[in-house]
């Protein structure tokens, strides 16, 4: 039987930077609510991030914390797994440094399947660096680097998952925080690589995608007749924008193994985090007998 722990437990002392009212307070009760709930101790957790206003979210934690550099929390994430898959490791990053300046990380992860939950604070805009337009900008979007509008099409995460190979699929909205912890915990307990897109108004500079404009158009599959095992349904849910956005899971499989699961090295159940003769003896000659090791 799982014991919940009291939210309050992952609280930090550190003063919060974040702009009066921005989506990334949501979603940081949303992952303080959703460990509790699981009963997962601080001890337990990793949370890695990049660069951004939502990569700061570790510094708002009471809980083992790594900051990389801009768009490469996914892969420092998977090498914390493969070093210690006792570890509930999540990834916490916004929109250009998950989809932009990591792009290429984020389509690996979706296909390696690793044992993680990213958590995408997808603002649809470059906050931290004053208002530029990001990949998942609409077309048309009018910033100060596109005075004209985006000429690009708007980066579709969900679509890009579902076809990279993704296990776990969902999104959620940022004026939910409640609907969102759940999400979360389903990505935490989900074996494999579980991404939840989290649509966050930036109330400095996105002016469009407000949470009003959200509300009127987000909508819970769990509502309705929808079965997130059906791949073809989820490809069309993915593509459903402007008039009805849908929220929670779009695509589920289970029994797909995690890439720890397929790396021999683990075999044995010997990670690195477990190795007695280097924890005894942290000397330079047991390294090189742990690089012999793994090679």
């Amino acid at each position: 039987m799982v014991t919940r722990l009291d939210p309050k437990l992952f609280d930090a002392t550190t003063d919060i930077t974040w702009c009066a009212g921005c989506g990334d307070f949501a979603i940081l009760k949303a992952l303080k609510l959703a460990l509790a709930d699981l009963g997962i101790e601080p001890y337990q957790a990793l949370v890695v991030s990049g660069i951004g206003c939502g990569s700061k979210l570790p510094d708002y934690m009471n809980v083992n914390a790594y900051l990389t550099n801009h768009g490469r929390p996914l892969p420092i994430a998977t090498a914390a797994k493969l070093a210690n898959p006792d570890l509930h490791v999540i990834v916490t990053n916004g929109d250009g440094d998950s989809y932009g300046i990591g792009g290429n990380h984020f389509v690996q992860s979706c296909r390696r399947n690793p044992n993680l939950t990213h958590i995408v604070e997808n603002n649809q805009i470059y906050g931290l660096t004053k208002g530029q337009y990001s990949p998942t900008s609409d077309k048309g979007f009018v910033t100060t680097t596109s005075p004209d509008g985006a000429i690009e099409l708007a980066f579709n995460p969900l679509s890009v998952a579902l076809g990279a190979g993704a296990t776990f699929i969902s999104r959620a909205f940022a004026g939910e925080p409640k609907h969102m912890a759940g999400l979360i915990a389903q990505g935490i307990q989900h074996r494999g690589y579980a991404l939840i897109d989290v649509l966050q108004p930036c109330v400095t500079f996105n002016r469009t995608n407000t949470y009003d404009w959200y509300r009127k158009r987000v909508y819970h599959l769990e509502d309705e007749d929808y079965d997130p095992s059906d791949r073809k349904a989820a490809w069309e849910k993915a593509h459903e924008w402007e008039e009805r956005i849908p929220l929670g899971v779009l695509y589920r499989v289970e029994g797909a193994p995690a890439y720890e699961d397929q790396v021999k090295a683990l075999e044995g159940g010997s990670p690195l985090s477990r190795l007695d003769d280097l924890v005894k003896d942290p000397r330079p000659q047991q390294y090189e007998r742990l690089k012999e090791r793994f090679t």
